[in-house]
């Protein structure tokens, strides 16, 4: 009889943590659901999706997309015409690791071949490896890390990376990203060789809807400057990309931490494209990264509703720069 009871408590207190288990992950703002099948991790924020991290095998790079607004719409795009080795939110950039070729992978859709002997038809390729194990910060924002590898010829290593992710859900259907990027040369020297104009660092691609030139949204950076002609190639602590669809205002802002070396100048484009660049010294200048170091670029994603002004982009900023966001 006293086994009975005992066992019956000990089911009890299992069921008690179990059910309380299943109340926190309920009660959790932002969630990931993850289809490993098709390579997709849906990251979601008080149950609508915000974004989807695209890492299959089939995947020339890993990605970000779609990139939701505050509302759900698509705010990005992958495979644009006539751009399609761009890829909604992404990072890359074009590399020689001593003794090699240049591999340039954000032109890494046009090293497909069709008839490849390998599980993935493209000879250059940034590809996830793993998803780390994280300590997950208090409160309601949740963290994400990655290991990826940047590789040519389909299995000589050119670059590893590290990257990690702070989902901070926000009301109203905002939300705000906090990522690292770090880049690591573990398989010999690598030159950096981007010219002037074909990188940043990241880049986001903001689709149709979203741009100045087809969807009359407007450029602002932490200057005041507007749009390309005020805003590309031009130094600036953030810069926000907002557009009115359907008679509602939304936008996103890039923000680049001042953990990053400064200082450094942006890509604009009305078209869609933006990002900030590196340092100075080293943008649009050749250089190298010795065998075992790194560099580390650290921006804050924010999505809103609300243009430049209303969405309070520089006041998260400062927030962002206080640790406060």
């Amino acid at each position: 009889m006293r086994r009975t009871i005992i066992a019956a408590l000990l089911v009890a207190g299992m069921l008690v943590g179990l059910s309380s288990a299943v109340a926190k992950e309920s009660q959790q703002r932002v969630t990931f659901k993850d289809n490993e099948k098709k390579g997709e991790l849906s990251i979601r924020v008080d149950g609508q999706e915000a974004l989807a991290y695209q890492y299959g095998p089939d995947e020339d790079l890993a990605h970000y997309w779609p990139v939701r607004s505050p509302s759900g719409k698509s705010m990005t795009v992958q495979h644009p015409d006539p751009y399609p080795h761009h890829r909604s939110f992404w990072f890359a950039d074009h590399v020689q690791l001593e003794g090699e070729r240049d591999a340039n992978f954000y032109n890494a859709w046009y090293t497909r071949e069709k008839e490849a002997e390998h599980e993935c038809p493209f000879k250059d390729r940034v590809r996830h490896v793993e998803f780390l194990d994280v300590q997950q910060p208090d409160g309601p924002a949740r963290k994400l890390a990655m290991k990826l590898v940047w590789e040519m010829d389909w299995d000589k290593t050119v670059l590893s990376e590290h990257r990690e992710m702070r989902i901070v859900p926000l009301d109203e259907g905002e939300y705000f990203l906090d990522i690292t990027f770090t880049v690591t040369a573990t398989n010999g020297d690598v030159k950096f060789v981007s010219d002037w104009v074909h990188y940043a660092w990241p880049y986001v691609r903001m689709n149709k809807q979203f741009n100045v030139k087809e969807g009359g949204g407007t450029i602002i950076s932490s200057t005041g400057a507007k749009n390309r002609k005020g805003t590309n190639g031009k130094e600036a602590k953030w810069v926000d990309y907002s557009t009115p669809v359907d008679d509602k205002t939304e936008g996103l802002a890039i923000f680049s931490h001042p953990d990053n070396p400064s200082p450094h100048r942006w890509l604009t484009r009305d078209y869609g494209c933006f990002g900030p660049r590196r340092i100075r010294k080293r943008s649009g200048e050749r250089f190298t990264l010795e065998n075992g170091d790194s560099m580390t670029r650290r921006v804050g994603i924010l999505v809103h509703n609300g243009n430049v002004k209303s969405g309070n982009v520089a006041e998260r900023f400062e927030k962002y720069v206080n640790g406060d966001l």
